[in-house]
Parts: C-alpha cells; structure tokens; sequence
C-alpha cells in the first residue's frame, strides 16, 4: 500500500488563514502572504549590504538559469538574427568607433547593444559571441584615464557620462560571468572620479541627468560587492543630481519646468520609474515606493488604456495622442521590462512579474518580424499597416512602422536586453536559503539552496504563457529541505498544485506567492495549474472599449498580412506589412454573460517561434459586426470609436490570436450590444 503523504502549501498573507479541500489523504493547510520573507544576509547569493535595506529576492550569476523551449528559440533567433550579426550591419559597431579607438564618436550605441550582446552570449555559452563581446570589454576596460574616468573622449568633452551608465552594465554581467578582479577595481577608479566632481558639473542636464539612475544601480551593486562605505555617499550625490522622479509625473508645474522633448519623453520615463524605489533601499523613506505606483497608475491612467503593458508615446507622451494607435518605441519596451524586473527584487511583489509579462508577451514579439531579422520603432495595440510612408499623426517623421534591420538606431541596438534580461529573471533566490519561480518559462536552475547550501536543480516544463500548466521537478543528490516559492499571478483567479500523487489543492489567492516548504528528494514533482479563463477588459479612458485575454495573453483580430520587400539586401531585407483583410469590427457582447460570444476553438503545438500569425498557438472565435464609420486616417487605423458605435451588416465570426503573434492588429476594440 502507497506510504501516506502530507503537502503543505503555506501561502501568506497578513493574518489570513485558509484551511480547505480536505482530501482522503490530507488536509492542505494554507496561509496568505504578498511577497517572500526577508531574512538579511541569510541567503547563499549577493544581496544588499548593511546599512541598504535587504531585499526579499536576489538576482542569481549569469550562467546558473538554462533556458529551454520557445524562450531558447528566442534566443537563438535573436543570434541568427540582427542582433547577433549587429557588426556587420550597424555603423555605430565598426572599428571606427569612439568606443574602440577612444578618438571617434561613441554614444549610447555600443553599450546598448553589448548589455544584451553579452548576456545572450553567456546564456548560450557560445564561445564566438563571447570573443566578440570580450573584444568589447576589453575595449571598456582599456579606455580607463588616471582619474578614473573611461569611454570615447568626444563623450568627455561634452561632459556627458550618460553613454558610461550603459557600459557599466555591460561590465557588471561580465563580472557575474568571469569573475575577473579588474571590473571591481575599474568600477571604484571610475566612481571616485564621480565622487570628486564638483556639485554643478555631475549631471548637469539633458539625458544623464534624466537617467542618472541607472547610475546610481550600478553604485549600488558595487557597494554589495566591496562594502566601500564612501559608495554610499557618491549614492546620495547621484540620487541628489538626478531629475526628480519622486513628484507625480503629469502636473502643470512639471509641464513648465521641464522641456516636453526631455522628462516626457517615453524611454526616459519607463526608466524613471523605478528611480525612487533605488534610493528608497538606502533612504528606507516609504514615501518614495509609494511614489513608484503612484506615478505609474497616473501614467497608465492618462496614456495606459490598452492592453500589453505599454503606454501612448510615440516619442513622447503628448496630451491629446493616448489612443492605442499611438504605439510605443521597443527601447520603451525593453527599458519598461527591466524597470519592473528590478522592482520584482526590490519590493518581492508579484504584480512586477506580472508587469513583465504583459509586456515581453504581448507587446515585444510584434516589434520585430518573426525571425529576429527585421525591427520596427514602434508598436501599437491598433496597428493596421507597417508601412514606410509618413502617413501617420506621429511626433517623429521618417520610416517608424517598416521593419527594417539597418534603421531605427537606438531600438536597433537597445532590443537586444530583452530577451536575455527576462531569461535572468525567470528563477530569483530568496533571502530565507529558498528560491522563487517568478516569471514562468521553460527552463532550469541550480542554486544552493536550505540550511546547509545544498546543490539544487529544478527543471521548469511548461508551453506557457500558451499552457497554464507548469510542472516542476527536483534533482538533487539527497534530501534537501528548503522553502520553493511559486508566483500566483493577478488575472489567475484559481490554481491546482500538488506534489507527485498527492491530493492537489486548490487556491484562489490571485496575486500571492504559492510556498511549498518540505524536505525535497530526487525525482518530486510539482505541477501548478492556472486557470485560464477568458476575461474581458473595458477602458474608461477610450470610449468604453474592450480587449479579451486569456491567461498572460491579450488578444488581437487575426488580419491577413501581406509582406513587401522595399529596401536593404537579400540577406538583410526590409520589409513592408499590408493588410489584407478588414479591420474596422465591432465587438458583439451580451453584457450579462460576456463570455457567451467568446470561445477557444483551437490549441495547437508551440513550434520552434511561436509569435507568428501562421503558428499562434491559440485561437479564440468572436461575433463581431463591421463599423463602417470606423475609417483608416492615412495609414493609421482611426480613433477607436466610443461604444457603442453605428454597425453594418449581419453579425461575422471573426478569429483572435495573441497579440504578440500578430504584426497587424486590432486588439482595443468598439462594442455593441448583442441582439439575441
């Protein structure tokens, strides 16, 4: 007779406590709680130094997350694509650049590339994309002058260490790599040149005072390396000299003290976001988080209404210009995921990973064509035609919607974080000798894990964000005992776990952390299962219109694409994206039952780059009416109308895919009321 087993599922929330589902075998026990427990320097992997707060979650070294399934797809296009063959196609990466021979001009180019240029070569462990990039940092490290400062002396000359923020994030994930001394040495020259600046000429103006925080992350990681306590005064001076982040974003005052082209512009404020919660680690002033949210929630309000976590900024956010036509630039994207990736490891929320998500599933995979070999600058909810005329009311001119390998210099270069900063963040450690699975993909973690440090490896198999179902399985030489945290995320409104054939338990904790604490052996399994209903989403702010999820993933009208080559070479082609289809429905819903003309008709296989219209995994079928006066302006689709709107016609089924799997898209759409 099987041996009787007891899983305790321990979820905790304030005083909560839920005891339910009790099965023959057992009574799961369950508790509520918003984030990990923080335990300061209890952990095996580097987190904040005394006097920074600690954090409840801790980045593990590059190298010690396995990607596996479509996320290593992602990555492997991403090398057979632009990005890994950046050199040859970029004229900022030639041997003529300022971060090369210190004479030319070197920006932010380089260092933008490199920071995911690099960590894709590490997640790889591919030894050519390694030389490549070594070839780079030995550049950086090379530039270093006596007083500490590095980098292309044009740079020097304008007094502007903004392109430096970049490289020191090169340098860092190099350090995580190599272990190599002379980042640490190089790093502190570097800031003791900062330290000894006079006040009115650290930061004076334009993008490095704007993103002076991405500065002071980097004094920070060095200072939980070294425990140099002067790091924290050049911290202080950084925070001090930086825009200020903390006040609420859109005021009439801010509208006068800053230039609309400068604080309003959409990279910068998707990276100033997160600035307060930096500091706050020092300071421990709650008012800065509070700040975090307080400004995102009036950013998304005003230019948010729509759905793949992004907001309207076309360059700029701009009063007026907040329908989801307006799109958002992909180093917008990128910068947005990372801000909520860091905020993940400072606050232990679950709502951060599930910020992440909604953007690198829905939004990011549309920017560029399905085979990483072509980007756009920007990307929209509604976006009828990726065309290269000028034709749309946006506040940039020029080819902003083609896909095109050679244009579009700084998300040509900036995109190549994406991808691998998001594989980095999958598994994070956490400070009471556990580990957490945070942003759910298919992969692997070894770590040291429970009282003693013992070697764990946990293997990840799931098709999400197109399943929710996620198994999970132990190897380890022995019993190990060590708490596993499992994200519950906020659209989840129910979720199965169980280990090996014990009784599953249910949980409706939207938003917790799941955590199992027991004494794992060789061969356990733990499978989670989310619930993946269809929900439905109106925005108040566009006319009451609607978007339809499922899971992690938004869904758009399929439109039939029609693709053009227009420009570049027959191994670097650019390309036009043509509709060939309607666009301009209507929704029909019954407001009583909203899922009633609304259902999944096909699952299919996740093949080798699911984000394309021909391989959507999912497909979900609508009723829908056409809404005549719902016009294209130029080759933009036109304002979505306020529902309900005057339709045509019989009602039509029409087919979803998932955003991301869709180049053209309706994913806002009017509604109208069903007549049955």
């Amino acid at each position: 007779m099987r041996k009787k087993t007891s899983l305790a599922i321990i979820i905790f929330l304030i005083s909560a406590h839920l005891t339910f589902l009790e099965g023959k075998d057992k009574v799961t026990e369950v508790k509520l709680k918003d984030r990990p427990s923080v335990t300061p320097a209890a952990g095996y992997y580097q987190g904040n130094r005394s006097p920074l707060l600690p954090g409840p979650l801790v980045k593990l070294p590059v190298g010690q997350i396995e990607v596996r399934g479509w996320l290593l797809s992602q990555l492997q296009l991403m090398r057979s694509g632009f990005v890994g063959h950046l050199p040859e196609i970029s004229r900022f990466l030639k041997e003529d650049s300022g971060w090369l021979s210190l004479q030319g001009k070197g920006w932010e180019e380089m260092p933008y590339w490199l920071k995911g240029y690099g960590d894709l070569a590490y997640l790889l462990k591919d030894q050519e994309m390694i030389a490549t990039a070594r070839k780079w940092i030995e550049a950086i490290l090379g530039s270093q002058q006596a007083d500490g400062y590095f980098g292309p002396v044009d740079n020097r000359e304008a007094n502007d260490l903004w392109p430096n923020m970049e490289a020191l994030l090169c340098l860092r994930s190099y350090y995580d790599f190599s272990h190599d001394q002379r980042v640490l040495d190089f790093m502190s020259r570097y800031f003791r040149f900062e330290l000894n600046l006079p006040e009115e000429k650290f930061l004076p103006g334009s993008w490095q005072k704007l993103r002076g925080g991405e500065n002071l992350d980097s004094v920070y990681w060095l200072y939980n390396q070294t425990g140099e306590s002067w790091l924290l005064d050049l911290a202080r001076k950084v925070y001090r000299r930086t825009a200020d982040w903390a006040s609420p974003i859109l005021t009439p005052e801010r509208d006068r003290q800053w230039e609309e082209s400068s604080f309003y512009h959409g990279v910068n404020i998707a990276m100033g976001l997160k600035y307060p919660a930096l500091y706050y680690q020092q300071s421990g002033e709650k008012q800065l988080l509070e700040a975090v949210e307080r400004n995102y929630q009036q950013l998304m309000t005003a230019y948010g209404q729509q759905p793949g976590g992004m907001f309207a900024a076309d360059e700029n956010i701009r009063p007026g210009y907040n329908d989801p036509r307006q799109g958002a630039e992909t180093c917008t994207m990128v910068e947005m995921m990372f801000t909520w990736e860091t905020l993940l490891k400072i606050t232990g929320e679950t709502i951060a990973a599930d910020r992440v998500e909604d953007i690198a599933f829905n939004s990011l995979p549309a920017s560029m064509t399905p085979d990483l070999r072509g980007l756009h600058y920007l990307t929209a909810a509604n976006l009828i035609s990726c065309d290269r005329s000028g034709e749309h009311d946006f506040q940039n001119s020029g080819t902003l919607l083609s896909y095109d390998p050679w244009s579009s210099r700084c998300c040509q270069h900036n995109v190549a974080f994406g991808w691998p900063y998001l594989a980095e963040h999958l598994w994070l450690a956490t400070s009471d000798q556990g580990v957490a699975a945070v942003i759910y993909a298919p992969s692997s973690v070894e770590l040291k894990v429970g009282p003693r440090g013992q070697v764990v490896r946990l293997i990840e198999e799931t098709s999400y964000p197109f399943s929710g179902k996620i198994v999970f399985t132990v190897v380890s030489a022995g019993e190990v005992a060590f708490p596993l945290y499992l994200r519950l995320p906020g659209w989840a409104q129910k979720a199965l776990i169980s280990v090996n054939d014990e009784q599953p338990a249910e949980v409706k904790a939207p938003g917790k952390f799941a955590v199992l604490e027991r004494r794992w052996k060789y061969g356990d399994q733990i499978c989670l299962n989310l619930e993946e209903s269809v929900q439905f989403n109106f925005w108040p702010g566009i006319g009451q219109a609607i978007s339809i999820r499922r899971g992690p993933l938004w869904f758009s009208l399929e439109i039939k694409e029609i693709w053009e080559k227009y420009n570049g070479t027959e191994s670097w082609p650019a390309w036009e994206v043509l509709p060939g289809s309607d666009w301009n429905y209507a929704l029909v819903i019954d407001r009583d039952n909203l899922a009633k003309n609304v259902r999944l008709i096909e699952k299919r296989e996740v093949a080798y780059q699911p984000f394309s219209l021909e391989n959507a995994p999912l497909i979900l079928e609508a009723r829908a009416r056409r809404c005549p006066g719902w016009v294209a302006e130029g080759k933009m689709a036109g304002r979505v109308p306020p529902s309900p709107p005057p339709v045509a016609g019989p009602e039509e089924t029409v087919r979803l895919i998932p955003m991301g799997c869709a180049r053209l898209r309706i994913t806002c759409f009017p509604w109208v009321r069903s007549e049955k």
